[in-house]
C-alpha cells in the first residue's frame, strides 16, 4: 500500500489529527517557510505523536552540524533535503535515512535522479523561488517510460484529495507527500486530511 506523509505540522491540533488518522510519516519544516518550526517546538509536538508515525525533518542547504543537533533534539527518523545538497553531503550523515527532493519540470530533470542511487527521492514541482510546499503539481507524464525504481519515489507537489488517486495510478510511488493540499487558510484541515488518507488507501495499488 502507498505510504502517506503529511508535512508541515505546527500545532497541537495537527498532532491530534495525525494520531487519529495514522499517516506513516509526518514532516517538520526547519527551512525558511510559513510552516517553519523551531527544534524546541518540533520536539514538543513530537513528544505527543503516536510512536508508530515516523518523523521527517525538512532542511535546505543547512549546516550538517545544525541538522545533526536538530535530529537528535526532536528526535528525527528521516532527514529530507530540498536544497543543492551533494551526494557527499548526504553521505556525511552515515546510516541515517535520507530523502532527497528533486524539482521536476522537464524530462532532463529526471536525469538528476542518477546522482542519488542510494537515497529515497522526493519528486516535487520546480517552482521559482520555492523549495517545496508550493502546492503546484508537475506533469506526471514526464515519468512515463522512465527507468525508475518506484520503491524509492515519494511523490509530492500539488497533491490533494481530488487528484491523489490519479497520481498514484500514474506514478506508482512508494509514498505520497501532502502539505497545502490538506490545509484551509494555511492550517491543517482535519476533514481534508481524512479524505486524502482515505483516497490513498482506496487507490488501486
Amino acid at each position: 500500500m502507498t505510504k502517506i506523509k503529511v508535512c508541515g505540522l505546527r500545532r497541537p491540533e495537527d498532532v491530534a489529527y495525525v494520531n487519529e488518522l495514522k499517516p506513516d510519516y509526518v514532516g517538520f519544516v526547519f527551512a525558511e517557510s510559513k510552516r517553519r518550526v523551531t527544534a524546541a517546538a518540533a520536539a514538543k509536538l513530537a513528544s505527543g505523536l503516536d510512536p508508530a508515525i515516523k518523523k521527517v525533518g525538512i532542511f535546505v542547504d543547512e549546516d550538517p552540524e545544525v541538522v545533526r543537533s536538530i535530529a537528535e533534539q526532536v528526535p528525527l527518523d528521516i532527514l529530507q533535503f530540498h536544497g543543492h545538497e551533494s551526494p557527499a553531503y548526504l553521505e556525511s550523515f552515515g546510516d541515517k535515512e535520507i530523502w532527497k527532493a528533486l524539482p521536476i519540470a522537464t524530462k532532463e530533470d529526471i536525469g538528476q535522479m542518477a546522482r542519488y542511487p542510494q537515497n529515497t527521492l522526493l519528486l516535487d514541482a520546480k517552482v521559482s523561488g520555492a523549495s517545496g510546499g508550493s502546492g503546484v503539481p508537475f506533469d506526471w507524464d514526464l515519468l512515463s517510460g522512465a527507468d525508475l525504481d518506484r520503491g524509492r519515489i515519494v511523490l509530492a507537489g500539488g497533491l490533494n484529495p481530488d487528484n491523489v488517486a490519479q497520481a498514484i495510478e500514474k506514478v506508482r510511488p512508494f509514498a505520497v507527500d501532502v502539505s497545502s493540499g490538506v490545509e484551509t487558510d494555511g492550517f491543517k484541515d482535519y476533514q481534508k486530511m481524512k479524505t486524502f488518507i482515505e483516497k490513498v488507501r482506496l487507490a488501486p495499488q
